[in-house]
């Protein structure tokens, strides 16, 4: 699986870990192994700019996600349906600014913040959404059990 962070943020962030995080998450839903990540972490202007540009509103956001390849969870190869073609699974691009500010009024660190946005926008990547009820109990769940799988494989180090 390649997984490429660029940051360009100028907040310190350990990249390496949203790698490892990503990987995870991408062998949690069955990614094809050959699928391709970038993660972008921004500024707030450059990420106000994209929100405003691709999402028609004001202001930076903490997470957007830029889908490519339509790939989709539980295919892997050796399943017993076609092997799908590894593909370019999208962008995930990540504001470390704003999820400062959103992980000190949830009242945990900024890196489990992007943490939990990097999650988020893999799974936005993958198809799932969360406008409607049902989809939201669906993604958050999921998103809740990867973090958790996540921190208890982290333990066990």
């Amino acid at each position: 699986m390649s997984i490429e962070v660029l940051n360009e943020s100028g907040v310190q962030v350990d990249e390496q870990e949203l790698v490892a995080l990503a990987r995870h998450v991408l062998d949690g839903m069955r990614v094809h192994p050959l699928a391709e990540l970038s993660v972008l972490l921004v500024d707030e202007a450059a990420m106000s700019e994209l929100h405003e540009k691709w999402m028609g509103e004001p202001g930076p956001t903490d997470v957007l996600a830029f889908p490519m390849d339509e790939l989709r969870p539980g295919h892997m190869p050796g399943d017993d349906e076609d092997e799908p073609d590894p593909g370019l699974l999208g962008d995930v691009v990540l504001c470390p600014a704003v999820a400062a500010r959103q992980a000190a009024q949830a009242g945990h660190s900024t890196e489990d913040e992007l943490r939990l946005l990097c999650t988020h926008g893999i799974l936005h990547l993958l198809g799932y959404d969360h406008a409607e009820p049902e989809e939201h109990k669906e993604m958050f769940g999921l998103q809740a059990e990867l973090l958790n799988s996540w921190r208890a494989k982290r333990a066990n180090r």
